[in-house]
């Protein structure tokens, strides 16, 4: 049965039924962010590895103060039921921007090991844009052009919520504060898209894991542009809200995009001891 498909009564029972052997614990391993990096792309590619269990919706228990106060006994009952050798990831893109889910989950587990997916800070950018965009669309609410939002008077608008998710080096510093560098692990959003394998293999060694995601397990769909993937004898691709084509966008605004955000890039590459392909 696939995570998060509860399609009739006997694969809700099966679902909610404690295999025999399980328990239900806490996460090890957490995917904190970023928001259109490719998070989802990556749960669902990890959850090919036998030795992981994966939750089936984004908790936001480390960022939002109404579901943080419900306790952690609350969190674990969201937590999928797994076996002793399985570790239990669960994903909210939130926690990489949020001030306070750093400290919140180092009082959790202070050895716990991070995975951040990033992609190009004005891809991003302009995919946050879109997600809103097509939800609006879809809402009957009124749309704007992405320029008519990130520039206001002539000047890049830098507090749209967009660009300052995208400034990594700004929201790594608070991570950097309540973790080692090593607990880390930054997963390349773009080079995910294009060779999945190699960024998967690197999270195995990373969580110390047997080597089980092979080249078998995904094939390239020629209609949506992007890999999906195949594992039990079965394939299945990310939702169609994943891969929307985003909109042409305006080279001057472009340009303004790459040289507010080179700075912070450069900062962060220092910080993490590692460079991207980035604008």
């Amino acid at each position: 049965m696939e995570v998060g498909e509860n399609n009739n009564t006997s694969e809700q029972f099966l679902f909610s039924t404690q295999p025999p052997g399980t328990t239900r614990r806490t996460p090890q391993t957490i995917i904190i962010g970023v928001r259109k990096g490719g998070t989802r792309a990556l749960l669902e590619m990890l959850d090919i590895h036998p030795n992981i269990a994966v939750a089936a919706t984004e908790v936001h228990f480390f960022d939002w103060d109404e579901n943080y106060i419900k306790g952690i006994e609350w969190y674990r009952s969201l937590m999928p039921y797994s076996f002793e050798n399985q570790i239990t990831i669960e994903k909210t893109p939130g926690y990489f921007t949020s001030l306070q889910a750093p400290e919140r989950i180092h009082s959790m587990n202070s050895s716990i090991k991070l995975l951040l997916i990033l992609r190009d800070p004005t891809e991003r950018v302009i995919s946050d844009y879109t997600q809103v965009y097509y939800n609006r669309l879809e809402n009957r609410k009124p749309v704007q052009p992405f320029e008519g939002i990130v520039i206001k008077n002539g000047a890049l608008n830098t507090k749209y919520k967009a660009i300052q998710r995208s400034l990594y080096d700004v929201h790594m510093e608070r991570w950097l504060k309540y973790f080692n560098l090593n607990q880390i692990h930054i997963v390349d959003g773009n080079t995910l898209i294009k060779k999945p394998l190699t960024e998967l293999q690197k999270v195995e060694r990373f969580l110390n894991l047997p080597p089980r995601i092979v080249s078998s397990n995904f094939y390239f769909n020629q209609t949506k542009g992007f890999y999906c993937i195949r594992s039990d004898g079965r394939e299945r691709c990310l939702h169609e809200s994943k891969g929307r084509p985003h909109p042409v966008v305006n080279e001057t605004v472009l340009e303004q995009l790459y040289n507010h955000f080179r700075e912070h890039n450069h900062r962060f590459y220092q910080m993490v001891n590692q460079s991207f392909e980035w604008h």
